[in-house]
């Protein structure tokens, strides 16, 4: 497959898949560019229902609610910005795991 169609079905996965087609992408993949990209949104997905998690639970103390938006709106926009750049053969990287990877 085309490694842009690829990186384009790894971050539209997050709306359908969010594990396992990163996971499986990693596996199958060939190219390292695909592969850093599975790594980057199988991260970001784990990091962000942390985020949401705790921001949630604080919440109920008043201090976790504007947090809870921010990640909340950054779990959907995040996925979006990768398709367009995927899309436009652009390089992205995920906003806070993106410099993990």
């Amino acid at each position: 497959m085309e490694t842009k169609w690829s990186k384009v079905i790894i971050h539209a996965s997050a709306f359908f898949a969010p594990w396992l087609v990163p996971i499986i992408f990693f596996l199958i993949g060939s190219d390292e560019e695909v592969k850093s990209i599975s790594v980057q949104a199988l991260l970001f997905q784990v990091v962000m229902i942390v985020l949401l998690t705790i921001s949630g639970i604080f919440s109920f103390l008043i201090i976790g609610i504007p947090f809870l938006i921010v990640f909340g709106i950054m779990y959907f926009i995040a996925p979006i910005i990768g398709i367009v750049k995927a899309l436009s053969d652009e390089p992205w990287r995920y906003p806070i795991v993106g410099r993990w990877v």
